[in-house]
């Protein structure tokens, strides 16, 4: 499961709105599936349709989550064009299987929906994704 606040929804659909019509991505940190923080990371590709997140600004994510003992929970990213599953792409590059891959798309009314998806060994499986209030 993962679990983010409506704050930290609110922080990350605004990143995606704000890259459009590229696709935006960055990380979720966090314990037992609970998020802490957000990471929203370059794609150094400025594609519509492709990430790669900036080596330098991953990098020092990573560090700065060991050094606060959280584990990568998540990896998200948009498909500005739909849908909110697993490319082909996605799931042949999908280099970290512990952790969830959120992926997020506008619904008919352009607001972002998301779904997550743990991908192990070529296979892509839903995983329980919800948005809880912020106290709780």
């Amino acid at each position: 499961m993962l679990i983010v606040t409506t704050q930290q929804w609110s922080a990350i659909s605004a990143h995606l709105t704000q890259h459009l019509p590229n696709e935006a991505c960055g990380l979720l940190a966090g314990r037992k599936g609970r998020i802490e923080k957000i990471y929203l990371v370059t794609n150094i590709e400025q594609s519509p349709v492709r990430y790669e997140m900036d080596p330098n600004e991953l990098l020092a994510a990573i560090l700065e989550m060991e050094q606060a003992d959280w584990e990568l929970l998540g990896i998200f990213h948009s498909h500005p064009a739909g849908p909110p599953t697993p490319s082909p792409t996605d799931i042949a590059e999908a280099y970290y299987p512990d952790s969830a891959y959120l992926i997020c798309s506008p619904d008919a009314d352009n607001n972002w929906q998301g779904r997550a998806f743990e991908i192990r060994d070529s296979q892509a499986h839903e995983i329980e994704f919800k948005i809880e209030s912020s106290n709780g």
